[in-house]
């Protein structure tokens, strides 16, 4: 059944970290818009944004080595690394923002410093290590960083790694004590509070089941109570569709020309989680190793420290494993129902084109729990069966779409798809998603809100100092913003020296 039709400024489909980003900014922007937000489940931050859905690495590409390629030439291409770096400071220097506003508070409750390290083992990877590092230690957004292949120097860094380790091949790590550990859900949580304080609507247990444009412009939503079955319709100016992996159906159903010729692939991720405190309070860091030949990018093994629930956690992974299911609480038949008549040739292309992959995720569902022990152990010789349990993660979506690489190309970033006047916006894809929120917000609302652009940016520069600007370029900006949000959040580092 459905009754009358309730009009306002902006919907955010979804109550995850991009929504909560997007309703925070704009609520900082244009306090006096009106904005509702339908969440399917009964809390913020249930799905991809929540702490044990994700790796919580503040993704700033100290220790991701797939975010640096050596080129043909032999040297390491870091362009990647400086984007996503910067990215990260963006979202820094929101966060800070907010709790010096005393819009958020305890900012120790979602994260703190943590060193981040990349370890390699074999000649070639050493080599290929020393030079990413001579690379990155070049430019001022990574400085700090410490570079060792000295098998006593690693004990001292990773004394669980590097202990019962046999010495048959070079063995090398890079370390940065300026890394953190997120906790995405606390803070998606957190936002959603300060939203409701802002007298922000949000209907949890809502989901949206079609979306479709009006006569005058608008976009109308159904919107169905979870509990009664009861349907409502919506209209808003602007619509952001953050639903994660059941973000893709909702485009699909606005009809925009941008959502056609988009196919999504899911992709489930495992961890690993220890069970025993004496082993977890041994290891204190999160160490990136390198991605499995075959193996998606967002399967680089890591062996993480995390705290979640101010509790000191230990998690290795993550192990991709497979389900038709765009959401961990969608449905099987989510890839089936995705296909339509403007994207099978883009998914049948991406199909013959991913065997590699699609033969490394069968592989990586069929792994027994001693065989996930066994690559465990290539991070941790000593590791016990019995001190490790299985937790399932989230689902991701890579995107598929046509590019100039060819049809039906698997994308592995974030992607957001607006529509041509701005009146709707989707994201979709994977990592460095979260940790890039802030950025990524940004530019929907610069795509989408273009009109308004020069009248909001002098509150845009107060919340983000670097807004426009490139820290890479302006050490003493980045030493300054360093600095600030090290004090705000509560986050305590050595001094650097920034040449």
């Amino acid at each position: 059944m459905s009754n009358g039709e309730t009009k306002t400024d902006v919907i955010l489909i979804g109550a995850g970290i991009m929504s909560a980003t997007l309703g925070t900014i704009l609520k900082e922007l244009v306090p006096e818009w009106e904005i509702k937000v339908f969440e399917k489940l009964e809390n913020a931050g249930e799905e991809s944004s929540n702490e044990w859905n994700n790796a919580g690495t503040g993704h700033a590409a100290l220790c991701e080595l797939n975010y640096t390629t050596e080129k043909p030439d032999g040297s390491v291409d870091i362009s990647k690394a400086i984007s996503i770096n910067e990215q990260f400071q963006v979202s820094m220097q929101f966060w800070s923002y907010l709790v010096n506003s005393g819009l958020i508070q305890n900012p120790q409750e979602f994260i703190r410093q943590l060193p981040h390290m990349s370890l390699v083992q074999g000649e070639q990877n050493v080599t290929f290590l020393k030079k990413r590092f001579e690379a990155l230690t070049k430019n001022p957004l990574f400085q700090g960083m410490e570079f060792s292949d000295d098998p006593e120097k690693l004990m001292d860094w990773i004394p669980l790694i590097m202990e019962g380790r046999v010495w048959n091949e070079p063995i090398a790590a890079t370390k940065i004590d300026s890394g953190t550990d997120v906790n995405f859900g606390a803070l998606t949580r957190m936002l959603f509070n300060h939203l409701e304080n802002k007298n922000v609507d949000i209907k949890y247990n809502h989901g949206v089941t079609d979306l479709k444009r009006t006569n005058d412009g608008l976009w109308e939503l159904k919107v169905q109570n979870q509990f009664s079955g009861n349907v409502k319709r919506y209209t808003a100016k602007f619509v952001f569709i953050g639903g994660g992996g059941g973000s893709l159906h909702l485009l699909q159903k606005s009809g925009i020309p941008e959502g056609k010729n988009i196919g999504g692939f899911p992709v489930s991720g495992i961890f690993m989680v220890c069970n025993n405190p004496e082993v977890v309070e041994q290891h204190h860091a999160k160490v990136y190793g390198k991605a499995k030949v075959g193996a998606p990018p967002m399967s680089v093994p890591h062996l993480d420290t995390r705290f979640i629930d101010n509790k000191k956690s230990l998690l290795f992974g993550p192990f991709a494993g497979f389900s038709p299911k765009f959401l961990k609480t969608g449905s099987m038949l989510d890839l089936v129902t995705s296909v339509k008549p403007n994207n099978v040739l883009t998914m049948l292309a991406a199909g013959a084109k991913e065997m590699p992959l699609t033969k490394y995720l069968i592989q990586q569902v069929m792994l027994s729990k001693e065989q996930r022990m066994e690559e465990l152990r290539e991070f941790i010789p000593s590791a016990k069966s019995e001190d490790w349990d299985l937790v399932v993660a989230g689902q991701r979506v890579q995107v598929i779409k046509d590019t100039d690489a060819g049809k039906g190309t698997l994308q592995f970033g974030t992607e957001v798809i607006t529509a041509s006047d701005g009146s709707i916006a989707a994201l979709l894809g994977a990592s460095p998603g979260a940790s890039t929120a802030v950025h990524v917000m940004l530019e929907v609302i610069k795509k989408c809100f273009p009109q308004h652009i020069n009248e909001w940016e002098s509150k845009i520069k107060e919340m983000i100092p670097s807004y426009g600007v490139s820290l890479m370029n302006n050490p003493d900006l980045l030493r300054d913003i360093h600095s600030s949000t090290e004090q705000s959040l509560g986050l305590k580092e050595k001094e650097l020296v920034y040449s």
